[in-house]
Protein backbone atom coordinates (compact mmCIF):
# COMPACT_ATOMS: atom_id res chain seq x y z
CA UNK A 1 0.00 0.00 0.00
CA UNK A 2 1.48 3.60 -0.51
CA UNK A 3 2.19 5.45 2.10
CA UNK A 4 -0.27 8.45 3.31
CA UNK A 5 3.33 10.75 4.09
CA UNK A 6 5.95 11.75 2.00
CA UNK A 7 9.86 12.86 3.24
CA UNK A 8 10.66 16.29 1.35
CA UNK A 9 13.84 18.39 2.02
CA UNK A 10 13.16 21.75 2.85
CA UNK A 11 15.01 25.45 3.94
CA UNK A 12 13.77 27.10 6.61
CA UNK A 13 13.77 30.82 7.56
CA UNK A 14 13.72 32.19 10.65
CA UNK A 15 14.28 36.05 10.39
CA UNK A 16 17.41 35.85 9.29
CA UNK A 17 18.53 32.25 9.68
CA UNK A 18 18.41 30.24 7.16
CA UNK A 19 18.38 26.01 7.98
CA UNK A 20 18.21 22.83 6.24
CA UNK A 21 15.71 19.84 7.34
CA UNK A 22 13.63 17.38 6.67
CA UNK A 23 9.68 17.65 6.56
CA UNK A 24 6.90 15.70 6.00
CA UNK A 25 4.02 15.96 3.84
CA UNK A 26 0.43 14.44 2.87
CA UNK A 27 0.77 12.56 -0.03
CA UNK A 28 -1.84 13.45 -2.99
CA UNK A 29 -1.94 10.50 -5.43
CA UNK A 30 -4.97 10.14 -8.19
CA UNK A 31 -6.98 6.90 -7.88
CA UNK A 32 -8.92 5.43 -10.31
CA UNK A 33 -12.50 4.01 -9.68
CA UNK A 34 -14.20 1.49 -12.19
CA UNK A 35 -17.55 0.13 -12.13
CA UNK A 36 -18.56 -3.23 -13.25
CA UNK A 37 -21.92 -3.35 -13.85
CA UNK A 38 -25.19 -3.41 -16.57
CA UNK A 39 -26.30 -0.49 -18.63
CA UNK A 40 -29.91 0.19 -19.13
CA UNK A 41 -30.91 -2.29 -21.87
CA UNK A 42 -27.88 -4.17 -21.28
CA UNK A 43 -28.07 -7.46 -19.85
CA UNK A 44 -24.44 -7.57 -19.93
CA UNK A 45 -22.14 -6.43 -16.97
CA UNK A 46 -18.96 -4.52 -17.97
CA UNK A 47 -16.36 -2.38 -16.60
CA UNK A 48 -17.16 1.23 -16.95
CA UNK A 49 -14.46 3.90 -15.66
CA UNK A 50 -16.06 6.41 -13.18
CA UNK A 51 -13.07 9.08 -13.26
CA UNK A 52 -9.83 9.80 -11.43
CA UNK A 53 -9.96 11.17 -8.50
CA UNK A 54 -7.36 13.20 -6.26
CA UNK A 55 -6.61 11.78 -2.69
CA UNK A 56 -4.44 10.65 0.38
CA UNK A 57 -3.45 6.87 -0.15
CA UNK A 58 -5.40 4.65 2.26
CA UNK A 59 -9.20 2.95 2.89
CA UNK A 60 -9.28 3.17 -1.40
CA UNK A 61 -11.66 0.71 -1.11
CA UNK A 62 -14.44 2.66 1.34
CA UNK A 63 -13.58 5.94 -0.69
CA UNK A 64 -14.64 4.34 -3.77
CA UNK A 65 -17.97 2.42 -1.83
CA UNK A 66 -18.51 6.29 -0.17
CA UNK A 67 -18.38 8.11 -3.24
CA UNK A 68 -21.03 5.52 -4.90
CA UNK A 69 -23.48 5.74 -2.26
CA UNK A 70 -23.05 9.49 -2.15
CA UNK A 71 -23.38 9.70 -5.90
CA UNK A 72 -26.17 7.46 -5.79
CA UNK A 73 -24.64 4.90 -8.05
CA UNK A 74 -25.63 2.22 -4.82
CA UNK A 75 -28.23 2.15 -1.95
CA UNK A 76 -26.88 -0.49 0.16
CA UNK A 77 -23.66 -2.55 0.54
CA UNK A 78 -25.81 -5.19 -0.67
CA UNK A 79 -25.75 -3.53 -4.32
CA UNK A 80 -21.67 -4.85 -3.86
CA UNK A 81 -20.48 -7.74 -5.19
CA UNK A 82 -16.74 -7.47 -4.67
CA UNK A 83 -13.98 -4.31 -4.36
CA UNK A 84 -11.00 -5.10 -5.48
CA UNK A 85 -7.55 -2.74 -5.44
CA UNK A 86 -4.95 -3.04 -8.08
CA UNK A 87 -2.63 -0.97 -10.35
CA UNK A 88 -3.65 0.23 -13.49
CA UNK A 89 -2.48 2.56 -16.68
CA UNK A 90 -3.14 5.77 -13.87
CA UNK A 91 -1.40 4.31 -10.86
CA UNK A 92 -3.88 2.95 -8.10
CA UNK A 93 -7.36 1.71 -9.23
CA UNK A 94 -10.11 0.47 -7.30
CA UNK A 95 -12.81 -2.06 -9.18
CA UNK A 96 -16.39 -2.21 -7.98
CA UNK A 97 -18.24 -5.22 -8.92
CA UNK A 98 -22.06 -4.59 -8.66
CA UNK A 99 -24.72 -6.94 -8.51
CA UNK A 100 -26.67 -8.35 -11.43
CA UNK A 101 -29.79 -6.50 -10.17
CA UNK A 102 -27.92 -2.96 -9.92
CA UNK A 103 -28.61 -1.02 -13.00
CA UNK A 104 -26.04 2.08 -13.60
CA UNK A 105 -26.21 5.06 -15.86
CA UNK A 106 -22.53 6.59 -15.32
CA UNK A 107 -23.48 9.33 -17.96
CA UNK A 108 -25.74 10.67 -15.10
CA UNK A 109 -23.16 10.33 -11.79
CA UNK A 110 -19.44 10.55 -13.62
CA UNK A 111 -17.41 14.03 -13.58
CA UNK A 112 -17.29 16.40 -16.38
CA UNK A 113 -14.21 16.74 -15.78
CA UNK A 114 -11.65 13.74 -16.26
CA UNK A 115 -9.48 14.78 -13.14
CA UNK A 116 -11.46 15.58 -9.94
CA UNK A 117 -8.93 17.90 -7.51
CA UNK A 118 -9.51 16.64 -4.13
CA UNK A 119 -10.86 20.02 -2.57
CA UNK A 120 -12.57 20.66 -5.84
CA UNK A 121 -16.51 19.37 -4.24
CA UNK A 122 -19.23 20.28 -6.34
CA UNK A 123 -17.45 21.77 -9.16
CA UNK A 124 -17.05 18.29 -10.38
CA UNK A 125 -20.67 17.53 -11.02
CA UNK A 126 -22.36 16.18 -14.36
CA UNK A 127 -25.66 18.05 -12.78
CA UNK A 128 -26.93 19.87 -10.17
CA UNK A 129 -29.33 17.28 -10.30
CA UNK A 130 -26.86 14.80 -9.07
CA UNK A 131 -25.49 16.60 -6.30
CA UNK A 132 -29.21 17.38 -4.47
CA UNK A 133 -30.05 13.91 -3.99
CA UNK A 134 -32.38 13.65 -1.49
CA UNK A 135 -32.14 11.57 1.81
CA UNK A 136 -33.59 8.04 1.30
CA UNK A 137 -35.64 8.43 4.65
CA UNK A 138 -36.81 11.66 6.61
CA UNK A 139 -34.96 12.54 9.58
CA UNK A 140 -36.35 11.73 12.83
CA UNK A 141 -37.17 15.28 14.25
CA UNK A 142 -35.86 16.59 17.59
CA UNK A 143 -33.35 13.21 18.10
CA UNK A 144 -30.35 13.33 18.77
CA UNK A 145 -30.68 16.07 21.48
CA UNK A 146 -27.27 17.48 22.08
CA UNK A 147 -25.46 19.36 25.23
CA UNK A 148 -23.83 22.14 24.60
CA UNK A 149 -21.00 20.70 26.27
CA UNK A 150 -20.53 17.91 23.96
CA UNK A 151 -20.25 20.00 20.79
CA UNK A 152 -17.41 22.42 22.66
CA UNK A 153 -15.17 19.12 22.78
CA UNK A 154 -15.93 17.89 19.35
CA UNK A 155 -13.17 19.63 18.09
CA UNK A 156 -10.57 18.47 20.40
CA UNK A 157 -11.23 15.04 20.25
CA UNK A 158 -11.12 14.89 16.33
CA UNK A 159 -7.85 16.48 16.76
CA UNK A 160 -7.05 14.17 18.94
CA UNK A 161 -7.16 11.10 17.19
CA UNK A 162 -5.81 12.37 13.12
CA UNK A 163 -2.45 10.42 13.33
CA UNK A 164 -1.59 11.49 10.26
CA UNK A 165 -2.41 15.18 10.58
CA UNK A 166 -0.29 15.05 13.76
CA UNK A 167 2.96 14.31 11.49
CA UNK A 168 2.13 16.09 8.90
CA UNK A 169 -0.41 19.18 9.38
CA UNK A 170 -1.77 18.73 6.02
CA UNK A 171 -5.17 16.70 6.11
CA UNK A 172 -8.47 17.02 6.64
CA UNK A 173 -10.73 14.78 8.70
CA UNK A 174 -14.47 13.26 9.19
CA UNK A 175 -15.60 11.84 12.40
CA UNK A 176 -18.68 10.10 13.32
CA UNK A 177 -19.85 10.92 17.35
CA UNK A 178 -22.43 9.52 19.25
CA UNK A 179 -24.85 11.94 21.20
CA UNK A 180 -23.03 11.82 23.97
CA UNK A 181 -19.15 12.36 22.42
CA UNK A 182 -18.17 9.39 21.88
CA UNK A 183 -15.75 8.67 18.91
CA UNK A 184 -17.35 6.05 16.89
CA UNK A 185 -14.34 6.28 13.63
CA UNK A 186 -12.50 8.34 11.92
CA UNK A 187 -11.14 9.33 8.55
CA UNK A 188 -8.02 11.55 7.18
CA UNK A 189 -7.58 12.51 3.84
CA UNK A 190 -5.84 15.95 1.45
CA UNK A 191 -9.72 16.59 0.68
CA UNK A 192 -12.66 17.03 2.89
CA UNK A 193 -15.01 15.34 0.59
CA UNK A 194 -12.62 12.35 0.39
CA UNK A 195 -12.35 12.13 4.15
CA UNK A 196 -16.04 11.88 4.12
CA UNK A 197 -16.82 9.32 1.81
CA UNK A 198 -14.27 7.05 3.38
CA UNK A 199 -15.86 7.54 6.59
CA UNK A 200 -19.21 6.69 5.06
CA UNK A 201 -17.96 4.09 2.81
CA UNK A 202 -16.31 2.05 6.06
CA UNK A 203 -19.66 2.42 7.94
CA UNK A 204 -21.65 1.87 5.19
CA UNK A 205 -19.79 -1.47 4.42
CA UNK A 206 -19.78 -2.09 8.18
CA UNK A 207 -23.73 -1.85 8.26
CA UNK A 208 -23.26 0.90 10.67
CA UNK A 209 -25.79 3.24 8.86
CA UNK A 210 -28.40 4.12 8.96
CA UNK A 211 -27.47 5.49 12.54
CA UNK A 212 -30.70 7.88 13.95
CA UNK A 213 -28.11 9.29 16.56
CA UNK A 214 -25.18 10.05 14.14
CA UNK A 215 -23.03 13.20 14.18
CA UNK A 216 -20.44 14.17 11.61
CA UNK A 217 -17.83 16.11 12.45
CA UNK A 218 -15.54 18.21 9.86
CA UNK A 219 -12.22 19.54 10.34
CA UNK A 220 -12.59 22.20 7.76
CA UNK A 221 -16.17 23.95 6.58
CA UNK A 222 -19.08 22.90 5.92
CA UNK A 223 -19.70 22.92 1.73
CA UNK A 224 -23.29 22.02 0.12
CA UNK A 225 -21.55 18.72 -1.16
CA UNK A 226 -20.65 17.97 2.40
CA UNK A 227 -24.01 18.56 3.58
CA UNK A 228 -25.64 15.80 0.56
CA UNK A 229 -23.29 13.83 1.33
CA UNK A 230 -24.31 13.48 5.29
CA UNK A 231 -27.90 14.05 4.08
CA UNK A 232 -27.62 10.67 1.23
CA UNK A 233 -26.60 9.04 4.42
CA UNK A 234 -29.28 10.02 6.62
CA UNK A 235 -27.04 11.57 9.16
CA UNK A 236 -29.43 14.00 11.01
CA UNK A 237 -26.27 16.47 12.65
CA UNK A 238 -23.30 18.02 10.74
CA UNK A 239 -20.94 20.10 12.90
CA UNK A 240 -18.16 21.83 10.97
CA UNK A 241 -14.83 23.51 12.66
CA UNK A 242 -15.54 25.96 9.84
CA UNK A 243 -18.06 27.88 8.06
CA UNK A 244 -20.74 26.56 6.45
CA UNK A 245 -21.88 28.08 3.03
CA UNK A 246 -25.53 29.30 2.20
CA UNK A 247 -26.30 26.92 -0.28
CA UNK A 248 -24.92 24.50 3.02
CA UNK A 249 -27.11 26.22 5.45
CA UNK A 250 -30.38 26.18 2.99
CA UNK A 251 -30.33 22.19 1.93
CA UNK A 252 -29.44 21.61 6.07
CA UNK A 253 -32.52 23.73 6.83
CA UNK A 254 -34.83 22.15 3.78
CA UNK A 255 -34.00 18.67 4.94
CA UNK A 256 -34.69 19.02 8.55
CA UNK A 257 -31.00 18.28 9.34
CA UNK A 258 -28.87 19.97 12.04
CA UNK A 259 -25.80 22.08 11.04
CA UNK A 260 -23.16 23.68 13.21
CA UNK A 261 -20.05 26.17 11.99
CA UNK A 262 -17.23 27.32 14.06
CA UNK A 263 -16.85 24.87 16.53
CA UNK A 264 -13.91 25.97 18.54
CA UNK A 265 -12.45 27.73 21.01
CA UNK A 266 -15.36 27.24 23.48
CA UNK A 267 -18.52 28.57 20.90
CA UNK A 268 -20.24 27.55 17.57
CA UNK A 269 -22.72 28.67 15.40
CA UNK A 270 -26.43 26.76 14.82
CA UNK A 271 -27.24 27.32 11.13
CA UNK A 272 -30.38 24.67 10.83
CA UNK A 273 -31.89 22.37 12.86
CA UNK A 274 -31.47 24.24 16.13
CA UNK A 275 -33.90 21.81 18.40
CA UNK A 276 -31.57 19.57 18.66
CA UNK A 277 -29.35 21.37 20.39
CA UNK A 278 -29.88 22.20 24.03
CA UNK A 279 -30.55 25.86 25.46
CA UNK A 280 -28.53 26.93 28.38
CA UNK A 281 -30.07 28.05 31.12
CA UNK A 282 -29.04 31.47 30.90
CA UNK A 283 -30.02 32.04 27.68
CA UNK A 284 -34.14 33.31 27.36
CA UNK A 285 -36.35 30.81 26.18
CA UNK A 286 -37.78 33.43 23.07
CA UNK A 287 -34.13 34.40 22.10
CA UNK A 288 -33.90 29.92 21.23
CA UNK A 289 -36.82 29.94 19.11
Amino acid sequence: MPSSTAHVSIRTITGETASDAEDLLAVEDPLEIIVVARAPGDERRAPRRLGITMRTPGNDRELAIGLLFAEGVISRAADVVAVEEALGPSGDLVRVTLGDDVTVDLGRTERALAVANASCGVCGKASIDVAALAPPAPLARGVPRLAPGVVHGLAARLRGAQPVFGRTGGLHAAALFDAGGALADLREDVGRHNAVDKLIGAALLAGRLPDPGAVLMVSGRAGFELVQKALRASIPVMVAVGAPSSLAAELAAAHGMTLVGFARDGRFNVYAGRERVEVPVSVPAEAAS
